[in-house]
C-alpha cells in the first residue's frame, strides 16, 4: 500500500517535472520529455528489467542448477 501512494505521487509529480521541462525547453535542440522520463518506478523497471533479488536467484538455481536429469 505505501509502494502505490508512492507512485501516485510520483506520477503527479513527474508530469508536472515534464511540463516544466517542456515549457523550458529549445524545441530545434530536444524532443518533448515524457512524465516517464522523470519518473523512478517508469525509468527503473525499463532500464534494469528483473530485479535480482532472492526469490529469483532460488527459481533460477532450481531450474538450472538442481533440475534433476532425466
Amino acid at each position: 500500500m505505501a509502494e502505490a501512494k508512492g507512485r501516485a505521487n510520483w506520477a503527479h509529480t513527474s508530469t508536472v517535472l515534464a511540463l516544466l521541462a517542456n515549457v523550458n525547453r529549445d524545441p530545434k535542440r530536444t524532443r518533448a520529455f515524457r512524465p516517464a522520463d522523470f519518473n523512478p518506478f517508469e525509468t527503473r523497471r525499463a532500464r534494469d528489467g528483473v530485479p535480482l533479488v532472492a526469490e529469483n536467484l532460488a527459481m533460477l538455481k532450481r531450474v538450472f542448477v538442481d533440475k534433476k536429469e532425466r
